[in-house]
């Protein structure tokens, strides 16, 4: 045994944190492997071996989904999450993430002036 009586359980972590009731659909962020609900997550898929935010949800294949914070997009990378999520071989350019995830501190334009430069 782990010397835990059952009378003092474990506090939740934050991967165990409850969701509010019909918060809608919830899925795990690859950075930091916490549950939220897909309103707040970014979905990400792999384009031609690049990780290509995928904001309105429409892009096929297979998604992963991470939070709009650095510090998740960073944990990501050094976890090699995307290759693994995305199920794909080998790294995967992630430079278009950072555009989306903190364009304040990038450099970058935010999210719509990317897509208005996609089209």
């Amino acid at each position: 045994m782990s010397g835990r009586t059952r009378a003092e359980p474990c506090p939740p972590s934050r991967r165990q944190q409850s969701l509010p009731e019909g918060a809608g659909p919830v899925r795990t962020c690859v950075g930091c492997r916490a549950r939220a609900a897909k309103a707040d997550l970014v979905r990400v898929v792999a384009v031609e071996g690049v990780c290509v935010p995928d904001p309105t949800g429409t892009l096929p294949g297979r998604g992963a989904h991470l939070h709009r914070d650095p510090e998740c997009l960073a944990r990501a990378e050094r976890r090699k999450a995307f290759p693994r999520a995305l199920r794909v071989s080998g790294p995967l350019d992630t430079e278009r993430l950072h555009a989306v995830v903190a364009p304040k501190q990038r450099g970058h334009g935010s999210e719509q002036q990317y897509l208005a430069s996609r089209k």
